[in-house]
């Protein structure tokens, strides 16, 4: 990684932070964008890189970080995808969150793409890191439209892989369990039954994504276990889906709902 560009969206705190240090420390040139535009800074000052604020959720926001890190960087030989957001709510989330969730965890990855490809393409190399979710590979309880969007943030991964390997387009997707990150402090009872006791820390999944990035492996699981549910959801749906439903009757049970 020594002297290449990376992108790191969502880089102010926890799985994004961890990446851009990790990829600083592999001697790359690092771009950290987040919404919050101090934390971003804080953390670029700390690998000598490159801050830049705003919203990853946003087409302009996309366009905006992209040419503003090609100002710096020249080239973005590595783009992680890696902002994230959730509601903790189901069905009754109202359309607007409904709508902000899908832009950040889908919208996302599929502007960024589309801003990149075109210069991947042309020089037959790119790498595109899209951090989904294990609630892309299985789901979510408690939180519908995460879950909805981290299936799409998946589903969209895999068809660029699909679609674009032969022309140089590497893609990671990177689906942990619980990590030990804000956003699984405010996941409320249903992120304590089903995460928080394999929970791990955030520099793991940056570790795990180097190692992938080496490998040339698409899925990123931090945690082995989620293969196992993963192929026991495609081979054997209706047990996988007894067992999910368990689950959430423990959390039932534990809330006095």
């Amino acid at each position: 990684m020594t002297g290449a560009g990376v992108v790191v969206t969502g880089g102010g705190n926890g799985i994004g932070r961890a990446m851009a240090r990790r990829f600083g420390a592999a001697g790359a040139r690092v771009v950290v964008h987040d919404l919050d535009a101090d934390a971003a800074m804080r953390v670029a000052a700390e690998i000598g890189g490159f801050a830049e604020g705003g919203d990853a959720g946003t087409e302009d926001g996309i366009r905006g970080l992209i040419a503003a890190a090609r100002g710096y960087l020249g080239e973005i030989d590595v783009f992680c995808s890696n902002a994230g957001t959730g509601t903790g709510t189901g069905p009754d989330t109202p359309e607007a969150a409904w709508q902000r969730v899908w832009e950040v965890n889908t919208m996302a990855h599929v502007r960024a793409s589309r801003e990149l490809l075109p210069s991947w393409l042309d020089r037959g190399r790119g790498i595109f890191v899209v951090t989904a979710s294990a609630a892309g590979l299985l789901t979510m309880l408690s939180d519908a439209p995460y879950s909805v969007t981290k299936h799409a943030a998946v589903a969209y991964a895999e068809w660029l892989a699909a679609t674009y390997a032969h022309r140089g387009l590497a893609v990671h997707c990177v689906c942990p369990q619980g990590v030990r990150t804000q956003m699984l402090a405010s996941a409320g009872l249903a992120g304590r039954v089903v995460l928080e006791g394999s929970a791990i820390e955030p520099e793991q999944v940056a570790d795990a994504l180097l190692d992938a990035i080496a490998d040339g492996r698409f899925l990123v699981l931090p945690h082995s276990e989620v293969r196992d549910y993963y192929a026991i959801r495609a081979t054997d749906t209706d047990k996988w889906l007894r067992g999910m439903n368990r689950l959430q009757q423990k959390i039932d049970e534990e809330s006095g709902s």
